[in-house]
């Protein structure tokens, strides 16, 4: 069973068609598609996301703290089934360095240790120390259950001189609030306009040269974009939109 570690730096930026389609052809030149964009196309990613009845996790995020970690249920299939791989991982911003940890398992598996706590047999000391984490954040944030989807189809690119120079763009980024499980088919509510891309580069280091310049002729400009944050607050606005349309029925009756 596969676990994964990353710390990098991942900067936002939002895409119209038009530069979407002037930055591509330049991505092209200095960098190479993912594994997962089988014959240069997109791939879907499907998403989970844990948190507490009061939503405290994504409340506390989008006060940009210094320090803020989510724990999400991740898989590249949809539906997937109870025996399907899955991965679990806790992903922590300190100080704009993001650091992810990551354990595979099956959609069962997942399911029932957020439940229960009780592991998949694991042989590898990491994949145990993972889990050990896992415990640690579960048991600190007691109530947590799923909270939010998350779907979204990425098209994603590693740089041909330095592979740790990642890039991604992702588009029909779709949210709901039920029926929250991977076994689940892809619905909901977009919340990005169809054409356009969130694109997001993940780096160790610094930009490289052909990258600023792109970014500087295109009139690319950085943004903070999150989207569990995007959909939480679109949830809000709804309910108090709802709230208040039953308050005038109340008052006209």
């Amino acid at each position: 069973m596969a676990i994964s570690t990353f710390q990098r730096r991942e900067v936002k930026f939002m895409l119209s068609k038009e530069q979407y389609e002037a930055l591509l052809p330049i991505v092209h030149e200095y960098m190479n598609p993912d594994a997962y964009c089988v014959d240069g196309k997109e791939y879907g990613i499907y998403n989970i996301y844990y948190d507490t009845p009061d939503n405290f996790l994504i409340r506390t995020s989008l006060e940009k703290p210094y320090y803020k970690e989510k724990l999400r249920l991740r898989s590249y299939y949809s539906p997937a089934a109870p025996d399907s791989s899955v991965f679990l991982e806790v992903k922590k911003k300190i100080g704009g360095i993001v650091t992810k940890r990551r354990v595979a398992m099956t959609l069962e598996e997942a399911e029932a240790y957020i439940q229960t706590r009780v592991h998949p047999y694991y042989e590898r000391f990491i994949d145990k120390q993972v889990m050990q984490e896992m415990d640690v954040f579960l048991n600190f944030y007691d109530s947590i259950a799923p909270r939010q989807y998350i779907s979204y189809q990425r098209a994603a690119f590693f740089g041909k001189e330095d592979s740790e120079f990642r890039l991604t763009f992702d588009r029909q980024i779709t949210e709901r609030r039920y029926d929250l499980s991977l076994s689940k088919g892809s619905y909901g509510s977009q919340i990005i306009l169809p054409d356009q891309r969130l694109m997001e580069i993940k780096i160790p280091g610094a930009l490289p040269m052909w990258m600023s310049r792109a970014l500087s002729e295109l009139c690319i400009r950085k943004v903070s974009f999150s989207k569990y944050g995007t959909a939480y607050k679109n949830f809000v606005r709804d309910s108090v939109t709802a709230a208040r349309s039953e308050e005038r029925k109340i008052i006209y009756a």
